[in-house]
């Protein structure tokens, strides 16, 4: 199972005015990836930086999108950043192609 993670906020980064809002990309990816990859087991996850869940990896990765400025959302799939802002669907598609070999 590959884990698709969003890492965002409620508020747009100050960097992405007019793109569309971190829930919104995160479902816009989600049925992206679920449309091209029907027979691939996926988690897909929506991470709020501002007020992560208990998980220690999550709260982790949460504080280093805030700490290092990162432009959210940003996409982490099994633990490595696959594209912040406002990603693009070909980089998700070969994060996962090279895992899924």
């Amino acid at each position: 199972m590959i884990e698709i993670c969003v890492y965002g906020a409620e508020t747009i980064c100050a960097s992405c005015v007019g793109a569309p809002s971190s829930k919104d990309t995160y479902e816009w990816i989600q049925a992206a990836v679920s449309r091209k990859y029907p027979n691939h087991s996926f988690q897909f996850v929506y991470v709020d930086i501002f007020h992560p869940p208990e998980d220690d990896k999550k709260r982790q990765w949460a504080q280093k999108v805030i700490d290092e400025d990162l432009f959210y959302p940003v996409v982490v799939i099994d633990g490595e950043i696959v594209d912040e802002g406002n990603p693009k669907l070909k980089n998700i598609y070969e994060a996962i192609e090279k895992r899924a070999k």
